[in-house]
């Protein structure tokens, strides 16, 4: 089955630089020039796309709007793009569930390193599940279960969350998460990570007390 990667942008030219960079790497490239055309290539190709990098800005449907639709059913990674470079925009969209962000311009080298990491993490690892407390976690499969029942977690929540049971009853600071969990320089505010925090401990329910806030140092997870 073919698989693919999703490029949504309404530049022309934008689309053409990251489709070649991303075939050169071997990628095979869907592409959508605005919101609704994109919905439309998804649905399209429902289990075939591996990646969405998505730009913000775009008529008929922002960038914005197709992520919260694409949300509802599927946790395709999806890197964001925007030409605004504010955090609050960056935080707005970790909220809704991008596993990355870019802001024009950048480096089309750098986008596919991105591409490339991002489908390494998510094409899994040996058979292990590891249960914690009721909460299991099947990181073959990279998916979550809550007392048998499975949770939605996008990329980087489920990361996240490996993260702090890997590590559990050590207290982590924001730095050492960012450093281990957006596993590349991040320049953004460290806001991120809570919330991100705030979203997966309303996914696991009662277990979402595991995750302890350390005042003044930042998370640990602790099964008590």
């Amino acid at each position: 089955m073919n698989e693919y990667v999703l490029v949504v942008d309404d530049e022309a030219r934008m689309r053409k630089l990251i489709k070649d960079f991303l075939v050169a790497k071997g990628y095979s490239i869907l592409e959508a020039e605005d919101g609704e055309k994109a919905l439309d290539v998804f649905e399209q190709n429902a289990g075939k796309i591996r990646l969405i990098i998505l730009d913000v800005m775009m008529p008929k449907l922002d960038g914005w709007s197709v992520l919260r639709q694409i949300r509802q059913t599927s946790q395709v990674p999806i890197i964001m793009l925007t030409a605004r470079g504010e955090e609050q925009d960056e935080l707005f969209g970790f909220e809704l569930g991008v596993d990355e962000y870019i802001s024009k311009p950048f480096s089309p080298k750098i986008l596919a390193a991105r591409v490339e990491a991002i489908l390494k993490r998510t094409e899994g690892s040996p058979k292990e599940v590891k249960d914690c407390g009721g909460i299991e976690i099947d990181k073959e499969g990279r998916t979550v279960s809550v007392d048998g029942k499975q949770i939605e977690l996008s990329l980087r929540e489920y990361e996240l969350l490996v993260y702090l049971v890997e590590n559990e009853n050590i207290a982590l600071s924001r730095d050492k998460i960012l450093n281990n969990v957006w596993n590349y320089d991040y320049y953004g505010d460290s806001r991120t990570i809570d919330s991100h925090i705030k979203k997966i401990r309303h996914k696991l329910g009662k277990k979402g007390k595991y995750i302890k806030t350390i005042r003044g140092v930042g998370y640990k997870f602790e099964i008590k």
